[in-house]
């Protein structure tokens, strides 16, 4: 349905058949950045599932009333975000949404099976290992004794999101492999009887090396979130320090911020 100022189509034969798009030609804001945005919140909240096909750019800006370039630039913001993907001979496919995680003392597998992201993990290591001194300062026990060293891959539809770096005091519980595999740290913690209470967290960001960029599915150099935490119990016990990596293009810490009065 055409209008003066912009315009609101159901496009038809598709998945983008529950989607009702409203843009504005006379709007400031670019019409690629519009369907980009509307697109982009369709994968969000899972109208637009992974594995749905979107059409060819022809079919989509016949559908839209858009021009070519307009519907191929939209669709390309979005494929650089990991969003779509263009398949030959298939079309523009979804992949996945981004992760957006809040900022809260939760474990990241928590937080994915919570989204219906389906998470899994990959043991790479799980052995003990002698204190660094940053290991050591972090969780309250002298250099060079023994901790226990946690290396895993986290993936979300087939593909990796984090790969995670935790030391935990030794014999602080029992890490199975295959748990650990299955589900997450902080619910074994949980289950151990272990109560968390609070962690001091730093947020930052780099590229990512030749290792971790072959590792987490992404070209050398590709930016990096980097997140360090330690974890206090209730009795005020460092339970866990860790280190991880995660994929710029597929995740993102969420927060809000308030005025202090």
């Amino acid at each position: 349905m055409a209008k003066t100022g912009g315009y609101s189509r159901a496009v038809t034969g598709s998945p983008l058949d529950a989607l009702h798009f409203a843009l504005d030609r006379n709007s400031p804001v670019p019409l690629y950045y519009q369907l980009a945005q509307q697109l982009e919140a369709a994968i969000e909240y899972g109208t637009l599932a992974p594995g749905n096909l979107l059409g060819n750019e022809i079919d989509l800006s016949v559908r839209l009333g858009l021009s070519r370039p307009t519907v191929r630039q939209a669709i390309q913001s979005l494929v650089d975000k990991g969003l779509l993907v263009r398949r030959r001979g298939v079309g523009t496919q979804v992949v996945h949404s981004q992760v957006k995680r809040p900022l809260e003392l939760s474990s990241l597998y928590d937080d994915l099976e919570s989204a219906g992201q389906g998470p899994t993990t990959q043991v790479v290591r799980n052995e003990g290992v002698p204190a660094t001194a940053d290991v050591a300062a972090a969780l309250g026990v002298p250099e060079g004794s023994e901790v226990t060293l946690l290396e895993r891959l986290r993936s979300t539809h087939g593909q990796p999101v984090a790969f995670l770096c935790n030391y935990l005091p030794a014999n602080l519980l029992a890490l199975d492999t295959a748990r650990l595999e299955s589900t997450g740290l902080y619910r074994m913690l949980r289950t151990a009887g272990i109560t968390l209470h609070s962690a001091r967290q730093t947020i930052g960001a780099r590229s990512a090396t030749a290792e971790e960029a072959t590792r987490l599915d992404e070209k050398e150099g590709a930016a990096l979130l980097t997140m360090q935490r330690t974890a206090y119990d209730d009795t005020g016990r460092a339970v866990e320090y860790g280190t991880h990596i995660y994929r710029a293009s597929r995740y993102a810490f969420d927060f809000q911020l308030l005025v202090r009065p």
